[in-house]
């Protein structure tokens, strides 16, 4: 054990997950200077075997133990690198560290009058997921204002600084994602604004603003908005076992959502990636196959929103899997649609 880094054998997973599954790592290895990384990886466990890297545990289903070791960031710095002058040539670039709280973050760029993540706000999990799987919420993603990444190359066991652009982000989706096991995300920059641009088309945030009051919306009142639509839809994982939605919105060619929408009428329906493309709603699709509020033991969807898987207090990872893979055999035999899980499965396969 050094300052750097600490290690703990046989670690209980159960309190590091939303879920609260039960879990066990074989090893754990807790790092508060990424710079003990080279070092860490020359070990043999972490060189040669299985990695995985858990920051809050709010994008994982453990349906099994984790081989090999677990690796958790935990460095809590926030500071701004470059200071813009509010106009559009400038913006103000703030470096946080992978093992700061998300919400943490969004609060603490708000209070220094920074605008940009104001729509991600209550979005849990840490600086260090969030590039990986890209969050979104409310019509924004955090690829949008990612300025660098800083990432662990565990091939060549260096540091690397990546632009966004190298980072490759897509929806739900980046260069992290698609290759888990060359890369650790270390610290983030994000390129912020001191003129607000804000963003309230998304539904719901502008009547949610409405209600509060509000005529002329700041970064932080629109950020006081999307937590109180989150708390209203979304269980509380500190309440009810779950890593929010748990399901990926579909993508799927435009002719098939055309004639999606031609039948069912409800069916929202947004652009995807491209012209070529539509976003369909996966809540909508779930909740017409009837599993909304649906219970199993203590295994299943949240009354509050069909997206939500959740643990009533005893499931295990894989009662959770089980019954996500039957509601996404529904959606495909009812509509023709397959659904993809949002959260890395652990112990287990799609």
């Amino acid at each position: 054990m050094t300052e750097a880094y600490r290690l703990a054998e046989r670690a209980r997973l159960d309190a590091r997950n939303t879920f609260g599954v039960p879990a066990r790592a074989d090893l754990l290895v807790e790092v508060n200077d990424a710079a003990a990384l080279p070092e860490l990886f020359g070990y043999a466990m972490l060189r040669d075997g299985p990695v995985l890297v858990l920051g809050g545990g709010s994008n994982v289903l453990f349906a099994g133990d984790p081989r090999g070791a677990v690796l958790a960031l935990t460095a809590q710095s926030i500071r701004i690198v470059e200071d813009g002058d509010g106009t559009d040539a400038r913006v103000t670039i703030v470096r946080a560290d992978a093992g700061v709280e998300w919400h943490a973050l969004v609060l603490w760029t708000l209070g220094h009058g920074l605008a940009g993540l104001e729509n991600l706000a209550l979005i849990p999990g840490t600086v260090g997921a969030a590039p990986i799987q890209n969050i979104g919420a409310y019509g924004a993603e955090v690829g949008d204002c990612i300025h660098a990444v800083e990432a662990f190359e565990r091939p060549t066991r260096t540091l690397r600084r990546l632009g966004a652009d190298a980072c490759a982000f897509a929806y739900r989706d980046s260069l992290f994602k698609r290759e888990p096991e060359r890369f650790v995300v270390t610290a983030v920059e994000f390129a912020l604004s001191r003129t607000p641009r804000l963003r309230l088309d998304y539904a719901g945030i502008g009547e949610e603003l409405a209600a509060m009051g509000v005529g002329a919306p700041t970064p932080s009142l629109v950020a006081e908005a999307v937590c109180r639509i989150r708390r209203r839809k979304l269980p509380d994982p500190a309440v009810v076992g779950n890593a929010g939605s748990f399901f990926k919105n579909p993508i799927v060619p435009a002719p098939q959502a055309d004639a999606l929408k031609a039948a069912h009428a409800a069916l929202p329906v947004f652009r995807g990636n491209d012209d070529a493309t539509r976003k369909l709603s996966a809540a909508w699709l779930i909740d017409q196959c009837g599993w909304k509020g649906h219970r199993e033991n203590d295994a299943g969807v949240a009354a509050s929103h069909a997206l939500v898987l959740v643990n009533h207090g005893h499931a295990s990872g894989a009662q959770l899997l089980d019954l996500a893979r039957r509601i996404a055999a529904s959606v495909r035999e009812r509509f023709g649609v397959a659904l993809e899980p949002e959260p890395r499965i652990v112990g287990a396969s799609w």
